[in-house]
């Protein structure tokens, strides 16, 4: 059981690309909970499901000896998750998901797409995070700082957006 939520039902075990394989599973559970229950429960979902990867990570690496093997993806789904939880942020109704003008796809898949480029690139603190911290806390820490910076921007980059369209 441990292994099916550290591979996130086995989405890790793809030989090509685990990481972009697992955010892209945790994606549209994400969106669901995020319209049918909003913002705040996906928020504290992640919280929740980081705390008991923190645990079960530290147990695996205790017991395996490798740090941060590349088949664990449920710190991709805590960042994609809390990337989520920033922006879009909106409640929307299903019927709305594809509607532009509320930006609610837009902000999710640019979460997305800043969410890998964040976990991937490792800038500033999210680097130092990898590095250093050990255990649980290091494989899930700089997923969970890369999602936050990515729903950030993400937010941000829709709003200069809207109000960029509203001087023209």
């Amino acid at each position: 059981m441990n292994w099916f939520f550290l591979t996130l039902g086995y989405s890790g075990l793809s030989p090509k690309a685990p990481g972009t394989v697992g955010t892209l599973v945790s994606l549209p559970f994400g969106i669901a909970i995020l319209i049918y229950f909003g913002a705040s429960t996906l928020f504290l979902a992640t919280l929740l499901i980081s705390v008991i990867a923190i645990k079960v990570i530290n147990n695996y690496e205790e017991s395996s000896g490798i740090h941060d093997n590349q088949q664990i993806v449920i710190d991709e789904l805590a960042g994609m998750w809390f990337a989520l939880s920033v922006a879009p942020a909106i409640q929307v109704g299903f019927d709305q998901v594809l509607t532009l003008e509320n930006g609610f796809l837009i902000q999710a898949l640019l979460s997305f797409a800043l969410f890998r480029y964040f976990d991937i690139t490792k800038p500033s603190i999210i680097g130092k995070i990898d590095r250093e911290a050990k255990g649980g806390i290091g494989v899930m820490g700089d997923d969970i700082i890369a999602g936050f910076a990515a729903g950030i921007s993400s937010a941000l980059l829709w709003q200069g957006y809207l109000k960029l369209i509203t001087l023209f």
